[in-house]
């Protein structure tokens, strides 16, 4: 598969067949993805393999407590989990909803989940005096996290960047032995995709690209 051709077709996929990714193939996708930038090259992403199907059920079971506010507030018509706008669904509603199968189940039907960690003594968090989320240390694992799902679907293997478990960092540090001065990043469920997307919707050009301020001219093909 050409790398264009990765680029615009790597899916969210979280419904497999069942198939394994063997450990070749997983060795593989990690010796290329290692390649990824990160700040001053100072390569402090990690990622653990967890194949065991009670750590997998487990991780599963710790993305329930921030499924069920994710689904309340969808229902609510709100953006799930956003910092700026504070929510109006209650503890009580969030606690009486059930959450989706899609944010839970593909965590015990993976081949593999891969856990994304980065070690936070060597990553540049400029934007940690600023008054809002900080967002800047992912500039150190996101790509590598992002290279890995390009990889797998190059391999015929798909999955998906998930974070609700992370809202029970605590819980996951005990289960996978995390370090406390490491951050857990990303939960990447991975398997042999049931469908293989071939189309996907993304906006425009136009709608996502500006001459020289944000408020700036549309930025249209010549």
């Amino acid at each position: 598969m050409e790398l264009i051709d990765a680029m615009r077709t790597t899916f969210s996929a979280r419904d497999y067949t069942g198939e394994e990714i063997s450990d070749e193939t997983l060795y593989e996708i990690i010796d290329s993805a290692r390649f990824a930038p990160s700040g001053g090259n100072r390569q402090g992403n990690r990622v653990i393999i967890v194949r065991d199907r009670d750590t997998r059920n487990k991780i599963s079971d710790l993305n329930i407590p921030a499924a069920k506010r994710y689904v309340a507030q969808v229902k609510a018509g709100e953006n799930p989990w956003n910092a700026v706008v504070p929510t109006s669904v209650s503890d009580a509603d969030i606690e009486a909803t059930e959450p989706a199968a899609l944010l839970t189940e593909p965590f015990k039907t993976a081949s593999a989940v891969l856990v994304f960690i980065v070690d936070l003594k060597v990553v540049a968090s400029v934007d940690q005096y600023l008054d809002r989320i900080g967002i800047i240390s992912g500039a150190s694992i996101y790509p590598f996290v992002w290279n890995v799902l390009m990889l797998a679907r190059q391999a015929g293997y798909g999955g998906t960047i998930t974070t609700l478990a992370i809202t029970q960092e605590q819980e996951l540090r005990e289960l996978l032995g995390i370090p406390a001065d490491f951050g857990i990043c990303a939960v990447v469920p991975l398997g042999k995709p049931v469908k293989q997307l071939t189309k996907l919707r993304r906006n425009t050009v136009e709608e996502l690209a500006t001459h020289e301020r944000f408020d700036g001219a549309a930025f249209t093909k010549p």
